[in-house]
């Protein structure tokens, strides 16, 4: 332990309140901007395309998800022509990804079912929809999860909503700035009560890249770290 003294005893987080917590988070933010910059939009221009790009990137790194994805539109002229091939088919095309044979089946009935909701392949009718509605409507599909549905409307329908992935769940969970929640689903409904307005995007991408660069799961380097100040985890000694 780092330090010494009482800090390295403590058990339990600080109180905290939605009040504080977005006092803080709007720190946090401003920090890690200073850090990293301010991040760009970058979409798809089709909420069907930013849905599949999303599945294809859960449980790989981006290269490889980004490579599945262009296969696959280079295999296939359009959606439909994917809701209707055979699953080993897409398989093939987007194996590069990785968990391909479970994301061939998953995205196939996923567009069959847009489909057989709406008469047509298309979900840009989202755009007019309440925040809460879209990630409800996203959720409904098998294999779509809160990460999922978030990362879709905010990349693609820019709403302010922050993801949350291994990476913002371990440091926001490490800063204590929201107490302790103990699971992913957690920390996303207290970040969508207490992140700062207007700044969803920046928190989310800054703090992805201050996980994969510093804030490791297994030693983490706390003494670069622009949140090292704040964060109770550095505090106890890292």
């Amino acid at each position: 332990m780092k330090g010494g003294g009482s800090r390295g005893s403590r058990s339990t987080p600080a109180a905290w309140t939605p009040g504080s917590a977005r006092r803080s988070l709007v720190a946090v933010t401003n920090a890690l901007e200073r850090r990293y910059g301010l991040p760009e939009h970058s979409g798809y221009g089709d909420v069907v395309a930013s849905l599949v790009a999303t599945i294809l990137s859960q449980n790989t790194s981006d290269v490889n998800s980004a490579r599945a994805f262009e296969s696959l539109r280079k295999r296939f002229p359009g959606w439909g022509e994917v809701a209707r091939a055979r699953a080993t088919t897409i398989e093939r095309a987007i194996r590069s990804g990785g968990l391909a044979r479970t994301k061939s089946v998953r995205i196939r009935a996923i567009l069959q079912e847009i489909e057989c909701r709406t008469g047509a392949i298309d979900l840009g009718f989202l755009a007019d929809m309440d925040t809460d509605d879209v990630l409800e409507y996203l959720m409904g599909f098998e294999g779509v999860g809160r990460k999922t549905a978030a990362c879709v409307a905010l990349f693609e329908l820019r709403r302010d909503v922050v993801p949350v992935d291994t990476h913002v769940h371990r440091v926001v969970a490490r800063l204590e700035v929201l107490g302790r929640p103990g699971s992913p689903e957690q920390t996303f409904d207290r970040l969508r009560e207490t992140a700062p307005a207007g700044r969803a995007l920046s928190l989310h991408v800054n703090l992805i890249r201050l996980g994969r660069e510093l804030c490791r799961p297994r030693q983490p380097r706390c003494d670069g770290c622009p949140l090292s100040g704040r964060c109770a985890h550095a505090a106890r000694g890292g």
